[in-house]
């Protein structure tokens, strides 16, 4: 039987659209059976809430993740479908996102009875860290790094709009930047208080919770600024170290996009030091 140009063009065509299909199916699996691998180990509910800077790309178009609603609801669904006395464990991985939605995790997560576990393997900044200020426990790679939760308007921070507005004279500042002060003074305030109700739910001291919510959205540090761990234990955070191998594993399993070469290249194996060459 002969197959015509057209022919082994479209046979072409479908492979190429049912393959990458097929993988994805299969490292979704491979996810579900090391999820469920980890929730047995630590007898847990595990939620991983991962989000990649360069998800995908169209016509050369970068597109990031984040925090947003649609996070929200489904973090909160699996809340609710837990039970009050199973313990929560939750991979975090992300440059933060919208207040509200990650508000509303957190409130979500200081409720729940049983004890709430973060793990952060690399990065939760901004919403991310409100998220993980709702946990018992944070559990960072010695090197992960969280973030300030100081509110942003716009493109500016509040604590920078709140500067302007003290250092010049109220006769010589536009009306919209008098307008931004007002908004950037309550969401500053606003993100404070959440901060100290969040911190005491877990039985933290009110002076402490005070201390810490203020340094984390008084802007002191810009947005970006990474907080390390040892700098997360002087805040006086319950942060510890020691990720389980199962969670780097899992995070392979969040690859980039694939289509473009990778910035880094490693061999990904362990390596041991070897002995030097045999003197003659």
């Amino acid at each position: 039987m002969q197959i015509d140009f057209f022919s082994l063009l479209w046979i072409v065509i479908i492979i190429m659209t049912l393959v990458p299909a097929i993988n994805r199916r299969l490292v979704e699996r491979s996810r579900q059976r090391l999820m469920r691998a980890i929730e047995k180990k630590r007898g847990s509910r595990l939620i991983t809430l991962i989000h990649r800077q360069e998800a995908l790309s169209f016509l050369g178009i970068a597109f990031s993740r984040h925090i947003d609603i649609e996070d929200s609801e489904r973090v909160l669904r699996a809340i609710r479908l837990t039970p009050d006395d199973l313990p929560i464990d939750i991979i975090l991985h992300t440059p933060g996102g919208l207040v509200l939605a990650a508000e509303q995790i957190a409130h979500a997560l200081v409720r729940h009875k049983a004890k709430v576990t973060v793990f952060v393997p690399h990065y939760a900044m901004s919403g991310g860290t409100f998220v993980a200020l709702a946990a018992d426990e944070i559990v960072m790679e010695e090197n992960a790094v969280l973030g300030p939760v100081d509110p942003q308007l716009g493109k500016y921070p509040a604590a920078s709009i709140l500067t302007v507005s003290k250092v010049k004279d109220i006769n010589e500042i536009d009306d919209e930047t008098l307008i931004l002060s007002d908004m950037a003074r309550k969401a500053q305030k606003q993100v404070h208080a959440c901060l100290v109700e969040i911190l005491m739910a877990n039985d933290m001291p009110q002076e402490k919770a005070e201390r810490i919510a203020t340094a984390l959205s008084c802007g002191q540090w810009t947005h970006d600024y990474p907080i390390t761990f040892e700098e997360a234990k002087e805040l006086g955070l319950p942060v510890s170290s020691g990720l389980a191998n199962e969670v780097y594993q899992l995070m392979d399993l969040y690859p980039q996009a694939a289509g473009r070469r990778p910035s880094v290249e490693y061999i990904p194996l362990p390596y041991r030091r070897e002995e030097g060459p045999e003197k003659e």
